[in-house]
């Protein structure tokens, strides 16, 4: 083979191996849910990354690819000084009341003292309640029952008490 019809033969298979690769791209944004804020694909050593765009981030069609360098930073908000946010201590499953069929541990408008549990996350089936860091009254739930919690994911956000 001499070497232009090398050169081509290599062309060809980067070129099937980056459709292979958007493909498989296309494949995972189309199967999770949530819109997608980049994909980033790398021939050498073969990568991909794949971000999703936070709730408030402008959202780009599902199945759409957009190839960047580097992932798009969604813009937040600045934050309320006035809001605390109680987040998951562990992975785990997030209920809202102590068992099915109960009345919540807390919902929107109600008032919470420190150290008064909020919910529970169960992990490894053992059941770990979740505490109120500050007294004040309940903004938010930002999770449904029964709903599966990372580490440091916000559950609850508290307006405060005072300064």
């Amino acid at each position: 083979m001499d070497e232009q019809a090398a050169g081509r033969h290599a062309d060809d298979r980067e070129h099937a191996a980056m459709r292979l690769l958007r493909e498989e791209a296309a494949t995972i944004v189309k199967t999770v849910p949530g819109p997608v804020a980049s994909v980033s694909l790398r021939l050498g050593e073969c990568a991909l990354k794949i971000s999703w765009a936070a709730p408030a981030a402008e959202a780009v069609p599902a199945g759409q690819i957009v190839q960047t360098a580097q992932p798009a930073q969604p813009v937040e908000a600045a934050p309320d000084p006035s809001l605390v946010e109680v987040t998951a201590p562990l992975v785990g499953t997030f209920y809202m009341a102590p068992e099915p069929g109960a009345p919540p541990f807390v919902e929107v408008g109600d008032r919470v003292s420190e150290g008064q549990t909020i919910g529970i996350v169960e992990a490894m089936k053992l059941m770990n309640p979740v505490k109120a860091d500050r007294a004040g009254q309940v903004a938010e739930v930002a999770v449904a029952d029964a709903e599966p919690v990372e580490y440091g994911q916000v559950l609850v956000r508290i307006r405060v008490d005072g300064p």
